[in-house]
């Protein structure tokens, strides 16, 4: 038994029951969070318990080697560690996580601390074209890739998700930074798109004779090569710590960040 748990009356132990299995189920939890239907952001009841019982809640995932750690000046309580499992993300959700990231800073250089960052899947549509990354995608693949976004409080949509088009509104929460380190995204998607290219068009210079049949099986072909770029863009890449690059090793992506639920493109979270 637990003295400290078993001291708390019954029902303050299952609401720190809930905030151990919301970290364990998220990896973050934020200090101010956007609600739709009041349409304004409003301190979130969870931080406040789980900041309440930090050192417990600490102590308690410390015997598995899980740390939790508290970024008061960002608002965000999360757990880090090797032993924590994440979740495969696909490679729509990856990109956009580093779009994401992009869009972040870019906006916070010319904002201050306290402001809130939005854009839209327009936006984030557009930016991934600049780098010749978008291509087919279908409107399940975009809610799929929004959904587990918002699950690890990275973004949350203003607007209803069943309504997704272009001008969907969607909020970039601060955890976004503990994710990645200011220069990986853009150096990752530079990568991926420079490595994309030159496998492309080295394929086409070698096959310059080929038929509309040879054509089509290329074109068919084309997202697995664009994934094995990406594998290797970021494999070449050195992160100083490891646990900065995203949830799950840290939670989300971890050392790798592109996942693919096929199978392609895949790194071990």
């Amino acid at each position: 038994m637990i003295p400290y748990y078993d001291e708390l009356l019954q029902e303050e132990q299952e609401t720190v029951t809930n905030v151990i299995q919301m970290l364990q189920r998220q990896t973050y939890i934020l200090e101010r969070k956007f609600d739709r239907r009041q349409g304004r952001f409003l301190y979130g009841r969870d931080y406040r318990i789980c900041s309440k019982h930090l050192e417990f809640i600490r102590e308690y995932f410390r015997i598995s080697g899980i740390e939790v750690r508290e970024d008061s000046q960002m608002g965000v309580i999360y757990i880090q560690g090797e032993t924590v499992m994440g979740e495969k993300l696909s490679r729509l959700a990856t990109l956009y996580l580093l779009i994401l990231k992009v869009i972040y800073d870019e906006q916070m250089m010319t904002a201050s601390t306290a402001a809130h960052i939005y854009t839209t899947l327009g936006e984030l549509s557009e930016r991934l074209g600049a780098y010749g990354l978008i291509s087919r995608i279908t409107p399940t693949e975009v809610k799929r890739a929004i959904t587990v976004l918002k699950k690890y409080q990275i973004v949350e949509p203003v607007d209803i998700m069943d309504d997704f088009d272009g001008s969907t509104r969607l909020i970039i929460y601060p955890t976004v930074n503990l994710v990645l380190m200011a220069d990986d995204a853009r150096e990752i998607l530079a990568d991926i798109s420079m490595g994309s290219g030159n496998e492309k068009t080295e394929g086409a210079e070698a096959d310059g004779d080929e038929t509309e049949d040879d054509s089509a099986s290329d074109m068919a072909e084309d997202d697995m090569i664009e994934n094995t770029a990406a594998e290797d863009a970021i494999e070449d890449i050195i992160i100083e710590d490891k646990e900065d690059i995203v949830t799950g090793k840290n939670a989300v992506t971890g050392e790798k960040t592109m996942m693919e639920e096929d199978g392609h493109g895949r790194a071990e979270v």
